[in-house]
């Protein structure tokens, strides 16, 4: 097996980080990966912020928790508690990828997203994609953050990426494939 299908094959959602910095070097790669993906007509319809602030994810996190906390989904927020009390489990790096809201932005922003949790893998690095992210983006505070975060204007977020290393009870075997959901013709 080549080495980028092992990459594919061995990629988990990794939920215990080690919080240790990215080298910039690592950070420059998952860049160049994020801005190397394919998008409909090559419109590029996306913009990249890069946390490298681990303050700033540790922020992020903590308003996303309160959210969880007083919002009517007790079992979410309890789910989240049984893991950690965490949503982006001590990562020290997240790429938050807006989309422009053009027809294939999402799409384009997902197959953005799958670049960068393979350069990770690539670099010896744990990935995990965070929808989540939207829940403090989306919160009482999303005016201030999307100003702190330099949110270009008519774009929204899509989705996000946690990367870092390891932490201690962080590692679990990828999920089984399940053959039945593929129909050959």
């Amino acid at each position: 097996m080549n080495q980028t299908l092992r990459n594919i094959a061995e990629r988990y959602s990794c939920r215990d980080f080690a919080g240790t910095p990215l080298t910039e070097g690592q950070i420059e790669a998952i860049i160049d990966a994020a801005l190397a993906a394919p998008s409909a007509m090559n419109l590029q319809p996306w913009h990249l912020v890069v946390i490298k602030d681990k303050e700033l994810v540790d922020e992020l996190d903590a308003e996303g928790m309160k959210i969880l906390a007083d919002s009517e989904d007790k079992a979410f927020y309890e789910r989240m508690m049984e893991r950690g009390g965490r949503i982006f489990y001590n990562a020290p790096f997240m790429m938050l990828i807006l989309s422009d809201g053009s027809k294939w932005g999402l799409l384009d922003s997902g197959i953005l997203c799958q670049n960068v949790v393979l350069a990770a893998e690539a670099q010896g690095l744990k990935s995990c994609i965070v929808g989540m992210a939207g829940i403090p983006l989306d919160g009482p505070r999303k005016d201030e953050f999307a100003k702190r975060l330099r949110f270009p204007d008519g774009y929204k977020f899509a989705v996000g990426v946690i990367v870092g290393h390891l932490g201690d009870g962080g590692k679990k075997d990828p999920h089984t494939l399940d053959r039945s959901r593929v129909t050959v013709v």
